[in-house]
């Protein structure tokens, strides 16, 4: 006799905030009539009391007794109706019917498959101008890219990137950049209820000939190579993983302003003194090599120095509203390096970073006790010995811990025009490194 084995009986119970974005993922998975039981949104932060509540009163979706859908959902029997699969695969179809300039502005709106501004409509012949940028094929794989890890990962060739590429407004030099960014699989546009951005930072000789701006105003909005290589990773983003529909895949709360073009922005090398690499060299590539990095993080906050006090001496105060669950990026005007390394000893960015891990501190008992992504995030993976999360559990709660876990979290970038004493700070951490050489 052979005896069956099954799963263990589940009853998923969800916010109702979230009822769009599991719907439309157990679609995707085969699973169209998943029974789920929704309740009343927030949980966090929720009295207990409250949350009983929930679970007394009805499903806000169809008005049934939570605790009888969830028994419901463990005893019955599966129905035909049940039993059902389905998927959703990408419906993007490679060419849109031909029509007027301004209809087809239209569909593309309607369709969500830009970012709501203006775009260049990617006919064949443009398409074909672009796919002149490098000498790789159109029906080549570049890579892959999610959503987020739950969310099925979608395939991409080089043709699909290039059509992006002329809907962000690019040229075929920049279209390398593009692809490098490509290959790397990260989304710029994350989805998680926390409203993330991310960062895009080229390095190497191709910042130069495709005349990116690295010095005055290299962060706004005065240079096209800088523009339309940040805005074509968000299309990218929103055409070629899904990534894009809020509720239903994309759940940041409030979004964020930098997805428009992720704050892409050149590396001022020029400008670094001996001694101070350049990110990519910092990284293991070689300084002739042109490189497009990537960095995820929540945003930045502008300062400017304090006379009288050392530099270095104020870092520590502007991180402090760096969560201890994030990395710590310095933007650093030129001025402000020079300053560093001629005046205040710091003769590479090694020593700076060393210096800023060792003496941005707070007590174990604020980081176990003060910070949501703490206890959300880090403490689970402490209690099964992941160090150094592990040893500091154990620690007084006044003894002094860096806030920033690893040197390796902290990122130091020369930006900018050297006309004043500012620089920016931010939560941004490093992700990857992609070649733009291998994608000329």
């Amino acid at each position: 006799m052979t005896v069956e084995k099954l799963g263990v009986p589940t009853a998923p119970v969800v916010t109702r905030t979230f009822h769009d974005l599991v719907t439309n993922y157990a679609f995707k998975r085969g699973m169209p009539n998943q029974r789920f039981t929704f309740v009343p949104h927030p949980i966090t932060g929720v009295p207990a009391d409250t949350c009983r509540k929930y679970l007394q009163g009805n499903d806000p979706i169809t008005g049934k007794p939570v605790l009888q859908e969830i028994i419901a959902a463990l005893t019955d029997p599966l129905s035909e109706e049940d039993k059902k699969k389905g998927f959703i695969e990408d419906p993007t179809p490679r060419l849109a019917p031909a029509d007027t300039a301004e209809n087809l502005t239209r569909l593309f709106l309607e369709k969500e498959w830009t970012d709501g501004l203006p775009i260049v409509l990617p006919t064949e012949a443009r398409v074909a101008e672009m796919l002149k940028g490098t000498s790789h094929q159109a029906d080549e794989v570049v890579g892959r890219m999610q959503a987020s890890s739950p969310h099925p990962a979608w395939s991409y060739t080089v043709e699909k990137v290039a059509v992006n590429a002329v809907m962000a407004g690019a040229k075929p030099e920049h279209f390398p950049v593009i692809l490098a960014l490509a290959s790397t699989g990260v989304p710029s546009i994350f989805t998680s209820t926390t409203s993330f951005a991310r960062m895009v930072v080229v390095n190497g000789p191709v910042r130069k000939e495709i005349n990116m701006n690295m010095g005055i105003g290299a962060l706004g909005p005065f240079n096209q190579a800088n523009s339309v290589i940040g805005r074509a990773w968000t299309l990218m983003s929103i055409n070629l993983d899904g990534g894009a529909h809020p509720g239903q895949v994309y759940m940041g709360s409030q979004g964020n302003n930098f997805m428009y073009n992720n704050l892409c922005v050149p590396e001022n090398e020029e400008e670094l003194p001996p001694g101070w690499n350049p990110f990519h060299v910092q990284k293991k590539f070689k300084p002739q090599d042109s490189v497009v990095s990537t960095f995820g993080g929540w945003g930045m906050i502008h300062a400017d120095q304090s006379f009288g006090k050392p530099f270095y001496s104020q870092i520590p105060t502007w991180l402090t509203w760096i969560s201890p669950f994030s990395s710590a990026m310095l933007l650093l005007d030129p001025t402000i390096i020079k300053q560093l390394n001629d005046r205040e000893g710091f003769k590479s960015k090694e020593q700076l970073i060393d210096w800023v891990h060792k003496n941005t501190l707070i007590t174990a008992g604020e980081w176990l006790d003060d910070f949501y992504s703490v206890q959300n995030f880090i403490l689970p993976g402490a209690r099964q010995g992941r160090e150094p999360f592990a040893s500091w559990m154990k620690l007084p709660k006044d003894a002094k811990i860096p806030r920033i876990a690893s040197p390796n979290n902290i990122s130091v970038l020369s930006i900018g025009g050297g006309t004043n004493l500012f620089w920016q700070a931010g939560d941004f951490g490093y992700i990857s490194s992609a070649s733009v050489d291998k994608w000329r």
